[in-house]
């Protein structure tokens, strides 16, 4: 399969170059092996009474309805809980779980410091999964505080994407096996080292920790020194401006006739990410999917701890864990999101830092629109991928016509993944809406339902938006003549992006 482009900056423009060549020939040869499946799930509310899970497992269905009738009456009038709960029972398979905390945490940063503190809190074990792990300064900082906690007898489980850290030398990650770190390269580019089929272009998008079984953390934050600033500005939390490091990309003049896009990120500037810290019955779940991850890459058995410790109900949270895999027959996160906007009511606002989206993502988004929803998208103005930035931007015009708003965030590079659907239905997460993330990626989001955690994704939602340039119509149409032949060259490749 073909070679995925990292997610981190600058190095994918240099291993485009190196690699593209190969990629288009063989592109040429498994065109037609593989593309998105239609998902037509089932979007007539199912007869069958949702059922909860709590802390000491499944509810009654009296139990699940008093719960369901309390989020409704804390919301709007509207029938959108009602709606997804039951295309989700049926699409997903993963248990909707409530008695949860979460907590919304805006920038590395903020993001940082919580999972420092629960790293520093751990007593039994440490799960951790992430797409990049940088030999910088905060990754230095990560892995010594994992080595002390495998020192003070916690046992630290990490696996790393092989090609998301294809830049970390293989010293970083001998020093943590020195320790007695469990370390496990997921599906290696070295064809030598695989363990199972070399499967190159599958990729392990995830951002995971996990704390002795009760604390989760995930998002789309990697581990890299390029989150040390705040993207909010001054008043953010107190955070400093991103400082340069040997992680970020160089700084390069911009097109004259792409003044508004810098299409190469500055070093000035600090990333804007999203991730979530929970506790709850729904942790579990997420520890699952990390144990499925080791055991189906065959890593060494996992030293024996409590990893599914009795669950806690410590908030009142409605949370479902989707995990999505190239491995199954169409990306569960895909088909949620899909079935999400295709019965919004009132407003779909999504946030994304790579945007490619297929023919049924297009026409949902469009049909959404149409029919009167409020549809916004806030997308990145500065990216570090250059083919994905103006292989979305291909869409613009198509989108603007049918009614969708186009915000594009200035001052940052945006690399959050959220979504909310009538201010009840949220997700947090890796994924993006691109091809890649739909068909290569494993892939991890969490779905929030409910007004309490709506009402905070929308004041975040509401911050980026006044920091966003809206895209006209009239201004779309009147852009340069190069700029039209960067979005079709784009497009050619948002296959494999």
């Amino acid at each position: 399969m073909i070679f995925k482009l990292p997610d981190r900056p600058n190095l994918r423009l240099r291993l485009f170059l190196k690699f593209g060549l190969l990629s288009f020939i063989l592109g040429l040869l498994i065109v037609g092996c593989s593309s998105l499946p239609t998902i037509v799930p089932d979007l007539a509310r199912s007869s069958k009474p949702v059922q909860l899970a709590g802390a000491r497992g499944p509810l009654s269905a009296s139990q699940s309805k008093a719960i369901i009738t309390g989020l409704k009456s804390r919301g709007k009038d509207t029938d959108i809980l009602d709606r997804h709960l039951a295309i989700e029972e049926a699409i997903v398979g993963s248990p909707l779980t409530t008695g949860n905390q979460v907590v919304l945490l805006q920038n590395g940063p903020a993001t940082y410091r919580a999972m420092f503190a629960a790293i520093a809190a751990a007593r039994d074990h440490i799960n951790m999964e992430t797409y990049i792990l940088e030999d910088d300064a905060i990754g230095q900082r990560f892995a010594q505080a994992l080595i002390d906690k495998q020192r003070q007898g916690v046992q630290v489980n990490l696996i790393y994407d092989s090609a998301g850290t294809v830049g970390t030398p293989a010293a970083f990650f001998q020093r943590l096996k020195d320790s007695g770190i469990r370390v496990l390269e997921f599906n290696p580019i070295n064809p030598l080292a695989a363990r199972k089929g070399w499967e190159l272009n599958q990729r392990d998008h995830r951002k995971l920790l996990i704390v002795d079984g009760r604390t989760a953390f995930l998002g789309g934050i990697n581990i890299s020194s390029v989150y040390s600033g705040g993207s909010f500005g001054h008043g953010s939390g107190g955070s400093a401006p991103a400082r340069k490091t040997k992680a970020e990309p160089r700084k390069e003049a911009a097109d004259e006739s792409d003044t508004e896009s810098a299409v190469e990120a500055e070093v000035s500037l600090a990333w804007r990410d999203t991730d979530i810290q929970l506790q709850g019955p729904v942790v579990a779940e997420f520890q699952k999917l990390f144990i499925e991850t080791w055991n189906n890459q065959k890593g060494e058995p996992l030293p024996p701890r409590n990893y599914f410790p009795p669950p806690e109900s410590p908030g009142h949270q409605v949370v479902r864990a989707i995990g999505s895999s190239p491995d199954e027959p169409y990306s569960l996160i895909y088909a949620t999101l899909l079935s999400a906007i295709t019965n919004a009511e009132i407003s779909v606002q999504l946030t994304n830092a790579y945007f490619v989206p297929d023919p049924q993502l297009l026409a949902a988004l469009e049909a959404a629109a149409q029919r009167g929803v409020d549809v916004k998208l806030i997308l990145p103005s500065q990216t570090d991928s250059w083919l994905v930035f103006h292989a979305g931007r291909n869409y613009y015009e198509q989108l603007l016509r049918a009614g969708v708003k186009i915000y594009e965030r200035r001052g940052v590079i945006l690399h959050s993944k959220t979504a909310l659907i009538d201010g009840v239905w949220a997700t947090v997460g890796s994924t993006n809406l691109d091809w890649r993330s739909f068909l290569h990626n494993h892939e991890l989001n969490a779905v929030v339902l409910g007004p309490e955690f709506g009402n905070q994704v929308q004041a975040m939602f509401d911050k980026d938006l006044a920091a966003s340039n809206p895209i006209t119509l009239e201004q779309w149409e009147q852009r340069t003549l190069d700029m039209h032949i960067k979005e079709w060259f784009a497009r050619v490749w948002q296959y494999w992006l």
